[in-house]
């Protein structure tokens, strides 16, 4: 590409005149003869025209935002000031709803965790809105333990809990996970043994006190043979089993 070369106006001729641009601003200086023409134009306008115009203009001014001024000074301290609030509630202060067909005495399908497809007796709901369910242990292996109740399939089978003591003692501080991590230490003469679960002699005598009742209330059942059976048996799914269309 050749650059193209300037030309410089010869020696008595006029040089053409440009308009100039206003400093600052994009528009150009209009001449006399177009502001003419506009006023003119303006005249034969209608005043639905006209209105049309002004709301496009309005709206055009509202589009454009102003930058926010640079701060001329920093304040070297900030003050203290107040924390907002949540908006949103702490887990703690949540409402517990448990499902309509969650009831006392009702049977459970457990769908996950070490004792999944086991069915379990549902005794109360407990104040972190887990549930509190027991096998019997003597039937299943599945002890008074607490189960989130998105993890579980409430039947239609129903165990009725007279006379079945449950300890207030049983709670979520009483039920809550042993910590067995051992602590790391700079010297190894010093490391703590490893901890191993190991449970508790409240926990055995509530448990006895608790399943002796309950399996006393399921042999006073019209069908105590039946339920027993069912309680020990596993829930499982075969090839053609559908669960959407099975009634529990």
């Amino acid at each position: 590409m050749v650059a193209a070369k300037e030309t410089k106006p010869a020696e008595g001729s006029k040089a053409k005149y440009t308009p100039k641009k206003f400093i600052g601003n994009e528009r150009r200086t209009i001449s006399g003869k177009k502001i003419l023409e506009r006023a003119r134009s303006q005249h034969s306008l209608t005043k639905e025209q006209k209105l049309k115009i002004k709301k496009r203009a309005v709206s055009r001014r509202s589009m454009v935002v102003k930058k926010p001024r640079f701060p001329r000074a920093y304040m070297t301290q900030q003050a203290k000031r107040k924390l907002q609030l949540r908006k949103k509630q702490c887990y703690k202060d949540h409402k517990r709803t448990i499902r309509a067909s969650i009831t006392p005495g009702t049977v459970l399908i457990l769908l996950a965790g070490r004792h999944k497809g086991k069915r379990v007796v549902f005794l109360r709901a407990l104040a972190s809105g887990m549930l509190l369910v027991t096998g019997p242990f003597k039937y299943n292996g599945v002890p008074l333990r607490r189960v989130n109740q998105r993890y579980v399939i409430a039947t239609q089978t129903h165990i009725k809990l007279a006379g079945v003591p449950i300890p207030k003692q049983v709670n979520d501080v009483f039920l809550k996970r042993q910590d067995l991590k051992t602590k790391k230490s700079v010297d190894k003469i010093f490391t703590e043994e490893e901890k191993k679960y190991t449970v508790s002699d409240d926990r055995k005598k509530f448990q006895k006190k608790v399943d002796t009742a309950l399996i006393a209330a399921i042999k006073r059942s019209k069908k105590a043979g039946v339920m027993t059976a069912y309680l020990k048996s596993m829930f499982s799914l075969s090839k053609k089993d559908y669960p959407h269309e099975m009634v529990f």
